[in-house]
């Protein structure tokens, strides 16, 4: 479930044909009102309707337990008096105007404080109810979300229940329904065993060591039932789309897995560019953010090009980039690069096209370990100590985490059974005992 699910109000570009429309539509309503209010006698019969519709409105954001002010708004509202008032020539569209934008006061989210206030603002009559509408309607936006964001713990749960239920009928009949699965697990534990790949590519060797003084060599890891899901979960964001033996228990998640694939890649990218450009930039350079968002910017707005000519991307980001920096060091009075620097520089970038890059190789490695972290640790405790390179990226790398994280943390408490029983013939049970003992 998307934590971040919510509504928004469609907003058409005033230059399309279905926004004139609406454009035009609304303006003359309002300047229907306008004569029928300016006219000798006033004519309230729109002004009726609207103030029907507002009272609708304020009702349906009230709780159930507002009962008193629910009492309030029907008094004041009441459309029998309001129409005999109408009648007799004394509607009196200013006052309730008040009332309804003191109404709106107690009603509305902090966040649209500062609309209402405005509106107080406002002495023509028209203009003061077409703003009200305008603001009733980000506040029923805003009451929908929250009742979403109040149901979410119990649509959760529900959808749990319900998945859990499916899967197992569906076991029931075809009880092998669960052999990729375990093929996936077997294959997480085996990897867990097996040592990382070094990097044999001495120049780029350098940048990366630069980058992360400290980082030793990665031993294998105890088997865990943890750690073998999460490497498990890790390896989904490697899969092969042609590979048919995709677990079963994630496939309903796979097109989620895919974008957030994607997602890496790019992130591996556009680190590895920043990487490459901070050794030859220099630390006063690349310490201005304003730097740092124009190489992302160049990075990025490759990214569509990058997945079907990668050559032909790099070497475009790999001019732009060098063009950059030897323009930023001329503004801030530094001393250019050399010629050789700049070929080093472009070569090195283009480089990075090559799926066998080591800065490549080593950058999406640690992101891999990031996002491992976060299936330990959370996200939050995992960008505390992020690994060397990809400090530069935080805010996506944060994005890319929760999102792995929510889908990975829904996918455990649906099929969590499945996996415990699995993992069970994969680590001796003293081991698994006592890795849950150490993890308790």
């Amino acid at each position: 479930m998307n934590r971040d699910f919510h509504m928004e109000e469609k907003v058409l570009p005033p230059s399309s044909l279905e926004g004139k429309v609406k454009e035009t539509m609304h303006d003359a309503f309002w300047d229907h009102l306008k004569e029928q209010l300016s006219a000798t006698p006033p004519d309230f019969s729109c002004a009726l309707e609207l103030l029907k519709e507002i009272k609708e409105i304020l009702l349906s954001l009230l709780l159930p337990r507002q009962n008193r002010l629910r009492s309030d708004i029907e008094e004041a509202l009441d459309m029998e008096l309001l129409k005999q008032k109408a009648e007799h020539g004394d509607l009196d569209v200013p006052h309730l105007s008040k009332y309804i934008l003191d109404t709106m006061t107690l009603l509305c989210a902090p966040v649209r404080d500062e609309a209402v206030q405005k509106l107080e603002n406002i002495t023509d009559p028209v203009w003061l109810l077409r703003g009200i509408f305008q603001v009733l309607g980000l506040m029923k936006m805003d009451m929908v979300n929250y009742t979403i964001q109040s149901l979410q713990p119990h649509l959760q749960e529900h959808s749990i229940q319900h998945e859990r239920a499916t899967f197992q009928e569906l076991l029931n009949k075809q009880p092998s329904l669960l052999s990729h699965t375990t093929k996936w697990l077997t294959q997480a534990a085996a990897d867990l065993t097996t040592p990382l790949p070094t990097c044999p590519d001495t120049s780029d060797s350098a940048i990366v060591a630069s980058s992360s003084p400290s980082e030793a060599a990665i031993s294998p890891e105890p088997l865990s039932p943890t750690m073998v899901l999460s490497q498990g979960f890790l390896n989904l964001l490697l899969w092969d789309p042609e590979d048919e033996d995709f677990p079963e228990t994630l496939l309903m998640d796979r097109t989620q897995l895919q974008e957030l694939e994607s997602q890496l890649s790019q992130l591996t990218i556009l680190a590895s560019v920043l990487l490459v450009a901070s050794s030859f930039s220099g630390s006063v350079l690349f310490g201005s953010p304003q730097f740092v968002d124009k190489l992302k910017h160049i990075t990025k707005d490759m990214m569509e090009e990058f997945k079907s000519r990668p050559e032909e991307a790099m070497q475009t980001v790999s001019e732009q980039v060098s063009q950059e920096i030897h323009q930023s060091l001329k503004n801030m009075g530094l001393a250019a690069l050399s010629s050789e620097n700049t070929a080093s520089l472009i070569g090195q970038l283009q480089n990075i096209a090559k799926k066998e890059n080591c800065v490549r190789s080593v950058i999406d490695q640690r992101i891999h370990l990031f996002l491992k972290c976060c299936l330990v640790l959370g996200v939050q405790r995992s960008l505390l100590d992020l690994p060397g390179g990809l400090t530069v990226i935080e805010a996506e790398l944060a994005e890319l985490g929760q999102k792995f994280v929510s889908l990975t943390h829904h996918n455990q408490k649906v099929f969590g059974p499945y996996y415990t029983e699995i993992l069970k013939t994969l680590i001796p049970p003293a081991q698994a005992l006592e890795t849950e003992v150490e993890s308790l």
